[in-house]
């Protein structure tokens, strides 16, 4: 049976247009625990520091009371966000462009927006897409845009049907193995104060969501992917596109995934792919 009907899609669509701004300050810890998290090095974090691209997503983070989460860690329903009630919440992908630097010791402003709420039905039952605009703002101005989706979708189910895997580019350029241990996952949850638990509680995430392991943060396969570019080349991002594909998971057996780039021109093609050669995350990135 649908949990999405006229009268409740007509709700949540309230939301559309409502608004939000939150205030912050760039300071240099959270910059250094995001390096040490990257093994990159650490010696050049100090005030006047520019962030690196999606090093933004370091401030503004989610400040909720203990009692004002849910069982699975998110902050419960409601508030700046639609009350979408359907289980399963995915940052799904999203859209940036950079018009001047973030710095160590910059007092900044984020903007948001819901921009739509639209329903779909897919094969597994209702889904929910949230578009959220995001502008963030120093002293000086405005520094970047952000489009940020997010899909809600159903508990799995037995009958679900099997979305078949689509296999990698099998040549890149540039490409980094990374091991997503439980450390890895970890430190990333601590840094951006996300308290989703399938990022972090092995017994949860397989036994109440049904996923063979820990879930790979879509935001950190994102941030990897503009890392590998940062790692060969010192061109500045000027956007950046990134749309997760299929879930990345953490092996107890040391299994790793790669994250890839394509350099041509000022265009750099990028993607994640699994232990086993499947795309899990499709990106692009313009350079200046």
């Amino acid at each position: 049976m649908t949990l999405i009907d006229p009268t409740t899609l007509a709700h949540l669509q309230s939301w559309q247009g409502r608004s939000d701004t939150l205030h912050d300050d760039i300071s240099a810890a959270p910059l250094r625990g995001w390096m040490a998290t990257l093994d990159r090095p650490l010696s050049d974090v100090q005030r006047g520091t520019a962030l690196p691209p999606l090093g933004h997503w370091l401030y503004f983070l989610p400040t909720h009371a203990q009692s004002e989460l849910g069982p699975d860690g998110h902050a419960l329903r409601g508030g700046f966000l639609p009350p979408v009630p359907l289980p399963r919440r995915m940052w799904a992908g999203g859209r940036l462009t950079w018009l001047q630097p973030l710095r160590v010791g910059d007092a900044v402003q984020k903007r948001s927006r819901i921009a739509s709420v639209k329903h779909k039905a897919g094969r597994s039952g209702d889904l929910i897409f949230v578009e959220v605009e995001h502008e963030v703002h120093n002293q000086t101005g405005l520094c970047l845009t952000e489009v940020h989706d997010i899909v809600y979708r159903p508990a799995p189910q037995p009958s679900d049907p099997v979305i078949a895997p689509v296999a990698a580019p099998s040549q890149a350029a540039w490409q980094r193995t990374v091991v997503p241990d439980a450390v890895l996952l970890f430190r990333y949850s601590a840094l951006t104060f996300n308290g989703h638990r399938i990022h972090y509680d092995r017994s949860y995430v397989t036994q109440e969501e049904g996923y063979p392991g820990l879930v790979v943060h879509g935001p950190l396969l994102a941030t990897l992917l503009l890392d590998l570019v940062a790692r060969h080349t010192d061109r500045p991002v000027r956007q950046f596109s990134f749309k997760a594909l299929r879930p990345t998971f953490e092996c107890a057996d040391g299994r790793a995934f790669k994250v890839c780039g394509q350099p041509d021109g000022n265009r750099v093609d990028l993607w994640a792919q699994d232990h086993e050669g499947w795309l899990t995350m499709q990106a692009s990135a313009e350079l200046a």
